[in-house]
């Protein structure tokens, strides 16, 4: 008897969760305990919410095996936190080689209450971003998907039909639909906090707000909104490139700039440390300049 499309669609998800479950674990914090994804040897990826403390932690295997966990540090923006855990020895879960498209099935992957495995399907519904998720922080972009997810899912993962990891799952919802951080952007959050405790977080060294900008004022600029400069911090990077109070803050190293929230995320990740150029309005006329993003020091 041949085998029905049915089945053997069954039969790959199956498989595709299987391949990706020995990497799912469950991490026990002061909270109600979530799930946690195999990110790199001897470290996990997993929710900030069920933490409470930074003490006290404890991530189990699949398996039933216990370890002590400490926390490298959590990123507000994403609500993601870096475990390291001494002899865990589980293989880093597979990432996929190909972006998620809207319309793709995919799965939730996790770890019950009672560690066991459990799972659910449906598609990638939306690819969208930013999200903002408080005062100057948002998270790039985002999947929403239609798998039903309960609190336990939260840090679990996202996974294609191919078993690779898309994503990391919030077990928060937006209208109905379950919100997924993804992977490319949770493994390198991860690995930020991993080495520095924390995401790396530019300074500029100016104050501003939102302007918009009267046809007779843009010069030969097409933007119709730009961030007006109000202060420069002496010896700051922006006070070192020649940044005016008065000027009009047009561009960030390409990405064009309306607010403060748009300048603070884009202070952010590789460009610490880099030289970047600005696009500035200034007396009527758009200019260039290059300044060399500082790092934020931990208030």
């Amino acid at each position: 008897m041949s085998t029905s499309p049915l089945s053997t669609l069954s039969d790959a998800m199956a498989d595709a969760i299987a391949s990706v479950a020995p990497s799912v674990v469950q991490v026990h914090g002061h909270r109600r305990p979530v799930s946690g994804i195999v990110f790199a040897a001897d470290a996990v990826v997993t929710s900030a919410r069920a933490l409470g403390r930074d003490d006290g932690l404890h991530v189990r295997a699949g398996d039933g095996r216990t370890f002590d966990a400490e926390l490298a540090g959590w990123d507000p923006a994403t609500g993601l936190a870096a475990l390291r855990v001494k002899g865990l020895g589980l293989q880093p879960a597979p990432r996929t080689d190909s972006a998620p498209r809207v319309g793709h099935l995919a799965l939730a992957v996790a770890r019950s209450w009672s560690n066991a495995l459990t799972a659910s399907a449906g598609i990638v519904a939306v690819i969208g971003g930013p999200l903002r998720t408080g005062r100057g922080r948002a998270i790039d972009e985002v999947i929403r998907t239609t798998a039903p997810m309960h609190d336990g899912f939260a840090g679990g993962g996202f996974v294609s039909a191919a078993g690779g990891v898309i994503g990391v799952t919030t077990a928060a919802a937006i209208r109905g639909l379950g919100v997924v951080i993804p992977a490319a952007i949770a493994w390198k959050t991860a690995q930020d906090v991993l080495q520095h405790g924390s995401p790396k977080r530019g300074f500029l060294g100016i104050a501003g707000q939102p302007v918009t900008l009267a046809a007779r004022q843009r010069g030969d600029s097409a933007h119709e909104r730009g961030l007006l400069v109000t202060a420069v911090t002496a010896g700051s990077p922006a006070d070192a490139a020649g940044v005016l109070v008065g000027d009009v803050l047009l561009e960030f190293d390409g990405h064009s700039v309306d607010s403060p929230d748009d300048l603070l995320q884009l202070l952010s990740g590789d460009r610490v440390g880099r030289t970047v150029p600005l696009r500035l309005l200034r007396g009527g006329e758009a200019c260039n300049v290059s300044v060399t993003v500082a790092t934020r020091q931990a208030s």
